[in-house]
Order: structure tokens, then sequence, then C-alpha cells
């Protein structure tokens, strides 16, 4: 009884087991995709809120970006406590819940760009001790404190460009010991407060560019950060540089300040750039440079002076350059050079001195050897100096110049035009205060100057504030040409974001930098269309506005993305244009008569925006087969006649021999049947009587009727022509096959053939 009541409890555990639920796997939120295993996304699904996930506990990467979420409450991510990188970008959130990261103690990436944060309230970050990147750029934040980014010690790159700050306190960023990137670009940045920079001893970026400074005034600024490689100063207002402001960044490799005021430097302005690798000074009022101001600067290679108002050059504002290797002097104001200006760089290879008015006499006979010289060694690259002046030399070029056509200029000689001016003993250079105000007050205000399209010179008119293309080649000291051709190093203005802030540019009409592919996708490309659309081939086209992207990265590429619109299953390709081509593209392999979705984007260096393209798109319909022929007929001119009548023609002969084969079809039915009518006319029919069994020989072939048939034959009329045939007539047959045998009386081989005749009938 014990064994059986054990039995019944086994059985009655079996069946619970069996009728229990099976294990709930981990369900993904309905607009959300999560093929890839720990990876949530939720990327351009028109999201209102943060969806809930069913099992948060194993999904590391959340990417909501692209959304229309406004706010994130304490509980929207409380239960991701593995979650190592959180993507918010591009969305419309205004405001953050103290504790809304408060149990995401291991996120490493949090990107909060591009959206419409007016702050950062204290202790909102202080929960994320292992941060190592932070993106708040382009958003509407206009004052941080020392209690922003309190307790990321881990932090290694911030970027907060695109903002609305206006001045940096003491000790904003005192916590982030470990920072190595900072981006503050395109702000309203006016003030700089001495100690704005305490605590980031291991920078090694700092992006100032595109703020509104005018005066850096304090020389202990920079001072904390000694391990600085880069600072980009381009894009703001700064009329002068206080002496030795750099002299505490020994590790200085790379300096921007173009795009500034600056009409005058310091011979001291540079101590202690030992470092210095590339030196930016474009778009400047620089009309002098000191002979000794880049004398501390032993290892530089890479000097941009363009685009300012130099008049002349000393013959040792070179001298200590030995390792320069690039020197862009165009669109200056210079005349004449000496001819031992760049003999102290061996290593130069490129100099770029167009865009100057070079007056072509004796003066230049120097400049003139050593660039021969030079060319004939194979060390440099092609130099363009072209004449302005005298007339009878003007547009041609010094190269091709013999030396007797280089004469004295007409109010001196050669001896006493070579000299360059030379600084005051106390070393300030001597220059036109009444030329730099003049320049000053042709050239806009860099909120009005807008961009415009390239190839052209742009003249600003002081009193419209605005740009008009001139034709003439020429350049005037109360009007300078700005050539709006991107310069190959970066340093113009960082361009804002649209719908908040609007294009700018620096003093120098230099087109912007731009290093952000999302800012490239929204600010530069423009009028995406689609044109020539047949069965399977596209073309598509697009505009770019004017911009510069860094050296280090190349040029802008562009990626094309062509999708089947409204398909079920996605069918994306994307095609990636090599560089320096065109704003144009030719799409093939597509299907005839099916909807897609075209998109363009920029690709710089080698990255892409996170967010698809959505404001860059256009649909289109590829065109039918049937319509596609008749185009192609249209198209082809005279060879579309000669192709329809070839086909009627080969219509006209199918329908022909289909015709003939028909009719001789019809007329052999016809002659088979009238011959069997007339076969059956001619022959007479065979009658059978009656089959019949005697089960006896047959021996005789009398005429008379044998007994057992007598009754059988009494009533049957007589015969009206006389056919003797043995065994009564049992079987009829045409008379006139018996009259032979039947004439022929005693003959016994006849009688012969009858006997057996009648036996194969006999049973």
């Amino acid at each position: 009884m014990e064994r059986m009541v054990r039995l019944m409890q086994l059985l009655l555990l079996g069946c619970s087991l069996a009728l229990l639920p099976p294990a709930a796997e981990p369900l993904c939120p309905e607009p959300c995709d999560c093929q890839q295993q720990q990876h949530l996304l939720c990327t351009n699904r028109g999201l209102r809120a943060v969806p809930k996930a069913l099992e948060p506990q194993d999904i590391l990467t959340y990417s909501l970006g692209g959304n229309f979420i406004a706010n994130i409450s304490a509980f929207d991510f409380h239960r991701l406590v593995a979650l190592q990188r959180l993507d918010l970008q591009y969305n419309r959130i205004r405001w953050l819940h103290p504790k809304a990261f408060e149990r995401l103690a291991r996120l490493e990436e949090l990107y909060l760009g591009n959206n419409l944060l007016a702050a950062l309230a204290p202790g909102t970050l202080r929960p994320l001790a292992k941060l190592r990147i932070l993106y708040v750029n382009a958003n509407e934040i206009a004052y941080l404190s020392a209690a922003s980014f309190a307790g990321l010690g881990s932090l290694v790159k911030l970027r907060l460009d695109g903002n609305a700050l206006g001045s940096l306190g003491d000790a904003t960023f005192a916590g982030l010991s470990n920072l190595l990137y900072l981006h503050l670009e395109a702000n309203r940045i006016r003030w700089l407060s001495r100690n704005a920079f305490a605590g980031l001893g291991k920078l090694r970026f700092l992006d100032l560019s595109g703020n509104q400074q005018n005066l850096l005034r304090h020389p202990d600024t920079f001072q904390p950060m000694r391990l600085l490689n880069t600072l980009l100063l381009s894009g703001n207002n700064i009329q002068q540089l206080a002496k030795g402001l750099f002299q505490h960044l020994p590790s200085l490799a790379k300096l921007s300040l173009s795009g500034n005021r600056l009409a005058w430097l310091a011979p001291e302005a540079f101590a202690g750039l030992g470092a210095l690798k590339e030196l930016h000074l474009e778009g400047n009022l620089l009309s002098q440079l000191a002979s000794t101001l880049l004398q501390p600067l032993g290892n530089l290679e890479v000097l941009d002076l363009s685009h300012n108002l130099l008049v002349s050059l000393h013959p040792d504002t070179f001298a200590h350059l030995h390792k320069l290797r690039e020197l862009s002097l165009q669109e200056n104001a210079l005349s004449t050079l000496s001819g031992d200006l760049f003999a102290s760089s061996p290593a130069l290879y490129q100099l770029e001195l167009d865009g100057n008015s070079w007056s072509c006499d004796c003066r230049l006979q120097g400049l003139k050897r050593w660039l021969g010289s030079w060319h004939s060694r194979g060390r440099l690259l092609t130099v363009f100096v072209q004449c302005r002046k005298p007339l009878a030399l003007a547009g041609k070029y010094l190269d091709y110049l013999e030396d007797s056509q280089l004469l004295p200029p007409p109010n001196g000689s050669c001896s006493e035009a070579t000299a360059s001016p030379s600084p005051s003993p106390q070393g300030n250079i001597s220059y036109s205060p009444g030329r730099v105000q003049e320049r000053l007050s042709s050239l806009p205000s860099a909120s009005t100057m807008q961009l415009v399209g390239s190839q052209k010179m742009l003249v600003p008119v002081p009193e419209r504030g605005s740009w008009v293309t001139d034709a003439s080649p020429t350049t005037s000291t109360a009007h300078l040409l700005l050539s709006t051709r991107p310069p190959p190093l970066p340093g113009g203005a960082w361009p804002r974001r649209a719908g908040k802030h609007h294009l700018v540019s620096s003093v120098s009409a230099v087109p912007p930098l731009v290093t952000d592919p999302c800012d490239f996708n929204k600010l530069f490309l423009y009028n995406l269309s689609v044109d020539s659309v047949s069965t399977s081939v596209v073309t598509v086209r697009w505009g770019v506005r004017p911009h510069r992207s860094p050296r280090l990265l190349g040029p802008v590429r562009f990626r094309i993305l062509f999708d089947r619109f409204g398909a079920a299953v996605k069918f994306q390709r994307f095609v990636y244009l090599p560089k320096w081509s065109e704003p144009t593209a030719t799409l093939q392999e597509l299907r005839p008569d099916t909807p897609y979705l075209v998109c363009v984007e920029g690709v710089i260096g080698g990255r892409v925006c996170p967010v698809a393209p959505r404001d860059h798109c256009a649909g289109l319909v590829t065109l039918p087969e049937e319509d596609a022929a008749a185009a192609a007929a249209v198209a082809g001119g005279a060879r579309g006649p000669d192709q329809q009548l070839l086909t009627l023609v080969l219509l006209a002969v199918n329908a022909l021999l289909l015709f003939l084969a028909l009719a001789a079809w019809a007329s052999r039915l016809v002659r088979k049947k009238v011959l069997g009518c007339r076969r059956r006319k001619a022959a007479s029919p065979v009658h059978v009587r009656q089959m019949y069994s005697t089960r006896r020989p047959l021996r005789s072939m009398g005429t008379g009727v044998s007994a057992d048939f007598s009754g059988f034959q009494s009533h049957r009329p007589p015969r009206s022509t006389v056919c003797a045939l043995s065994e009564a007539d049992l079987i009829e047959f045409p008379c006139e096959r018996f009259l032979d045998s039947a004439g022929s009386g005693g003959n016994s081989s006849a009688r012969r053939g009858e006997d057996h005749l009648l036996q194969r009938f006999a049973d």
C-alpha cells in the first residue's frame, strides 16, 4: 500500500512539473530591435517616452537616438544596472531627473548631444563614477559650475560645443583629473577666469574656436595644462596677445589663431613654444612681423600667414625655421621678397605665394633665381608668382620671364628696393594705423557674414553688411579680396546647430571647420534631387556648402543609402563615393516599378552620424519595363521605326505560316473523307446472317438442303439468282465470287478448294 501511495505522489509531481509554464525568454519592446545580443536598438522609432525592457539585466548598449523623448524620469533606467553605453542624442530632452542615472554605476559612455537641455543640475552625473565619454554638445546650456561634473573622475572626453556658455568660472573642471579632450567651440564665451582650467593636468586637446573672446589677459590661464598638445582659438575676436601667454605650454604642437582680428604680435608672443609644429595665423590683420617673432619656434613645420595684410617681410623672418616644410603667404599685399628669405629652410617643399600684388622688377631677381634652383633639384612644388606690375608684364608668371625683362622700378633702384623694413630697437613694428582702421571698418562683423559658393572672390559691402561677387582679380587696400577656396588646414569657426544657431564665418571669410558628421549633414548638405530615372538606373544630385575638414581626417566623403520603400523585409544598400568626387551618384541594378527611398550623408575620417539622415532623403519610383521600352524608342530617334517595322514583319510571317499549315491540314482531311465515301459506294456490303455449329464435318457440296434445316429454310423466298452452296446457304457472300467454281462442274481441284474453305468455318 505504501508503494502505491509513493507511486501516486511521483505521478502527481511529474504532472505538476509538466503543467508549469516554460521559462520566460527576454522579450524586446515592440518598436525596438534586439537582433544584436545585449544591444537594445530603438533609434528613429518615433518614441515619446523610454520603452521598458522586460529583461534589462543583460543589456549593455541602449540606443534611443533620433526620437521625440522630452523628459527622463527617475525610473526609466533604474533596472539597467549592467548598462555600459547609453545614446540619447537627437531627441527633445529638456529635463533630466536628478536621480535618472542613480543606478548606472557601470555606465562608460553617455551621449546627450543635440537636445534642448538648459542646464546640468548638480549631482545628476555624480553616480557615474566609471563614465569615460560624455557628449552634451548642441544644447542650450548657459552656465556651468564645479558641481556640474562632480564625481566624474574617470572622464576622458567631454563635448560642450554648440551651447550658449558666456563665461567659465574658477575650477569649473576641477574634478576631471583624467580628462584628455575638451570641446568648447561654437559657444558665446567672452570671458575666461584665471583658474578656469585648474585641475586639467592631463589635458591634451582644447578647442575654444568660434567664441567671442577679444582679449586673453592672464598669462597663467593655460598654466595647469602643461601636457596640452593642441590649442584652437580660431574664429574669435582676439585683437592682441599678452606677452608670454603660451609660455607654460612646453608640449604644445598645434596652435590655431586664424580668423581673429590680430593686427600686431609682440616679439615674445610665442615664447616657450619650442615643441610647436603647426601655427595658423591666416585671416587676421597682420601687416608686419617682427624679425624675432618666430625665433623660438625651432621645430615649426607648418606656417600659415595667408589672408592678412602683409606688405613686406624682413630677410631674417624665417631664419630659424630649419624644419619648415609648408609655408603659405597667399592673399596678402606683398609686392617683392628677398631671394634669401627662404634660404634657411632646406626642408621647404610647399610654398604658396599667389594672390599678391607682385611687382615684377629687378627686386625679384633673387627670388627668381632661388625658385629656379629649388625647382631644378626637385625639392619644391610649383610656385605661382603672377605679375601685377608693370602693365607690360601683368598676368605673366615670374618663372617664364627673362632677367632682362625685370627692369628697375620707376621710383628707385634695385639696391635701394631690396632692403626691407626692420623693426625698431624696442621690437615694435611700425605700421599704418589708418590702413588697419580702414580694413577694420570695411570688414563686416562675424554675425553678418554669410557663406557663399566657392570659386568666387568676395568683397564686403560696409553699408549693407553682405557679400557681393566681383570678377576683378585686383586687390585694393580699402577692400581686401578674400578667396572662399578652403585653405588646407583647419581654423575656422565651428558651425552652430541648425534651428538655434546660424552659420558663422571668421573675419577672413574662411569656410567653417567641420569634424562632426552629424553637424555636416545638418548644416552643409542641401537640395537633394533625383533625375534620370529608368527601370534600373537612377542619378542622385545634391549640394554642399563651403566647408573645411581637418587635414588628419581628410576630405569629406559621401555615402548613399537606398532602400525599398514600404517593403516588409528591409533591403538597405550603402554606396560609398570616392574622395574628391562630385556631389552626384548613379545607382544601378534597381528593380523596375519599385518605390525607393534614397538618402545622402557625409563621412568624415571614416565616421558617420549614428542617427539616420532624415533631412536629406528623397523618394522615387523606377519605371516599368514597358514604359522604359517606350522611352528607349523615343530616345532612339531614327532607330525606333526600324525596330517596329521589323516586329510587324515577323508577326505577319508567323501568321502566314500558321494559315498555310491550317489550310494543308484541312485539305488533307476533306480529301480523306471524299475518298472514303467513294470506296464504300463501289463495294457491296458483306452480311453475316448466322453463326452456327453442326458438330459434324461437311463431306459433300451437293445442291440439296440438309434435313436438319429444312424447316428453318422453308419460309424463305426463292433466290433470284441460283448460287449453289453447300450446307444450305449458311453464309451469304456475293455470288460473283463463286461463279467460276459453280460453273466448273466436275473439276476436282475446285471442289477440293471449296471443301477447304468450308472447313475453316466448321467447329
